[in-house]
């Protein structure tokens, strides 16, 4: 395994995805500078900021893996998701009427705040949107997010009844674009989170590589779901090289060895977290965040994410 400093000097190459073969995992190039000040180098060979290397030992939580908790009793549960070690998390399930869980923007920020937390992304629902392109409700995730704090105004699911075809995917692409003008006239950034339907082949490309061509690089970046990503049989590390820059997040969960539509806790599972976060590939990633969607059988769900933390931090950022 390599240190720490071995994993920073390959910043701005990383990936993410199954067991990959030695041609997949020898994808540097000439091209692919590292600056020896920092040891981090972008998709240009520029050198990214020490900011970088702060965000990702942020590591942070996707609240939806306690979603059967947090909604009574959420006080003890961003109390418990702290004391795991995680200082950012990445919201779900806002509405304007009842906010996150019961607690408005302010109120929730000053909970975070007190247990030494931030919030740099939230998933919003955008299927109104998805199926209207009325930007009101867009807006008042807009207006959640600054109040938050947040970076990201993540779009997590598009429902079958608007992806039905390649001409669907690029009417949601333009929708995307109008979404992130939006968010960047706010100076928030717009994500779209993947599930394995977007790999959905129509005739000689998939509704993800519509997404990723019709959308504008600068109004539009990409939350990689790793494990979505290997459930759909792909390879990050392709998509990574392709469109350096763009996959600002990551969702890390693991899949289990028996089961892979279910998943377990990192570095328990079938994807050799290990081998991919040394054999790095450009990919931008700035927050790294842990997702489960189930736990292992009479796990506690504390004790999972304090496992998949320990993992990322002891062993896959080291």
């Amino acid at each position: 395994m390599k240190n720490r400093r071995s994993f920073l000097q390959q910043l701005g190459m990383l990936s993410a995805g199954f067991v990959l073969t030695p041609a997949a995992i020898s994808c540097s190039s000439p091209e692919q500078r590292t600056d020896e000040a920092t040891g981090i180098a972008d998709a240009s060979g520029e050198a990214v900021t020490g900011n970088t290397r702060a965000t990702l030992d942020a590591i942070g939580l996707q609240l939806y893996t306690l979603r059967e908790v947090i909604g009574s009793d959420v006080k003890g549960v961003i109390g418990k998701v702290a004391r795991a070690g995680y200082r950012d998390v990445e919201t779900y399930g806002y509405s304007k009427e009842n906010g996150f869980w019961g607690l408005h923007p302010k109120a929730f920020r000053e909970l975070l705040n007190a247990n030494n937390l931030t919030s740099s992304s939230g998933h919003y629902d955008f299927g109104q949107y998805a199926a209207t392109g009325n930007t009101d409700q867009v807006k008042t995730y807009i207006d959640a997010g600054r109040e938050l704090g947040q970076d990201y105004i993540t779009v997590p699911y598009l429902g079958e009844e608007v992806r039905k075809g390649a001409d669907a995917y690029k009417a949601i692409a333009e929708k995307l674009n109008k979404a992130g003008e939006l968010c960047q006239a706010s100076n928030l950034q717009l994500a779209y989170h993947n599930h394995d339907f977007e790999f959905q082949r129509f005739g000689d490309t998939t509704g993800y590589d519509i997404l990723l061509k019709e959308t504008d690089p600068e109004l539009v970046k990409f939350e990689a779901d790793l494990y979505w990503f290997v459930r759909g049989a792909q390879d990050p590390l392709a998509y990574f090289r392709q469109h350096p820059g763009r996959f600002v997040m990551w969702h890390v969960k693991d899949m289990d060895k028996n089961t892979p539509i279910l998943n377990t806790e990192i570095g328990s599972g079938s994807i050799n977290y290990a081998t991919i976060f040394e054999q790095a590939q450009q990919s931008g990633v700035e927050r790294i965040f842990v997702e489960q969607e189930n736990f292992t059988a009479s796990m506690d769900p504390f004790e999972s994410i304090k496992q998949s933390y320990d993992y990322v931090k002891e062993t896959l950022l080291r």
